[in-house]
């Protein structure tokens, strides 16, 4: 498979496992991810720009995210280590377009965990998402900064109609392309046996949430559990980068 991947264990509570895939119609994969089981933090990106520059901004993105997080002073709430994080990212992109020309106008999506003992806060900007699969089922934790599921939570659009509008790529946040940029955020607890997956929309938008339930309840070790939804997607037409980042709570 083309693609990135990487396997890493908790010390006591958490594994995680993720993979990366440039798709079948992109040139390149302008996806990133980044996490450190060690320190509880858990990225997916998914970037936007001309040439090389939503590949640049989502790779910004991850880095300073993955710096300022894994350093973290414990004392300071995890609100505001999210918070402090995603201003120092925005600021590292959006002032790296400002002054190279060809980067103008670049951002990217964030999709994140920040975990601490059973603690967890669930953050995002644009339409990366996560999900967490319970013995209840499978739930969407994160709502898309999109126009269309805007508009279906007013009420002026149904599911079915924003799933083919020809509105459903336009995000309204991204990191970076602004000066300030305002993130979502859940605090939630983990159970033992909870799996959380953080994604790009290369996956949600070739897959229904049925079939990714089904897939992620397969009694299988998470890194194969990642290559099956990326071989799903691909096989369901692979139109954009996949990314999918998996974190499952220890029994």
């Amino acid at each position: 498979m083309d693609g990135r991947s990487f396997l890493a264990t908790a010390l006591v509570h958490f594994t995680a496992a993720a993979l990366s895939d440039r798709g079948h119609k992109r040139p390149g994969n302008e996806d990133a991810f980044g996490f450190s089981v060690e320190h509880g933090v858990y990225l997916v990106c998914d970037g936007m720009g001309g040439a090389a520059a939503g590949e640049i901004a989502s790779s910004l993105a991850v880095d300073e995210m993955l710096c300022m997080l894994s350093g973290r002073d414990r004392a300071i709430p995890l609100s505001q280590a999210v918070k402090e994080a995603i201003f120092t990212a925005n600021e590292a992109i959006f002032s790296r377009s400002q002054r190279n020309k060809k980067l103008s106008g670049m951002g990217t999506t964030l999709v994140g965990l920040l975990v601490e003992d059973r603690h967890v806060l669930v953050f995002n900007i644009g339409d990366s998402r996560c999900y967490r699969l319970r013995k209840g089922g499978l739930e969407q934790l994160t709502l898309d900064h999109s126009l269309v599921d805007e508009q279906v939570r007013m009420g002026r659009m149904t599911r079915p109609e924003a799933l083919r509008s020809p509105l459903r790529n336009i995000i309204t946040r991204a990191l970076g392309t602004q000066v300030h940029v305002e993130p979502d955020i859940f605090e939630i607890e983990a159970e033992p046996g909870d799996l959380f997956m953080l994604c790009s929309d290369g996956l949600t938008r070739e897959l229904p949430d049925s079939e990714i339930e089904s897939l992620l309840a397969a009694d299988l070790p998470i890194e194969d559990l990642c290559g099956h939804l990326v071989n799903a997607a691909n096989k369901a037409g692979g139109h954009d980068n996949i990314t999918c980042l998996l974190v499952r709570a220890g029994e």
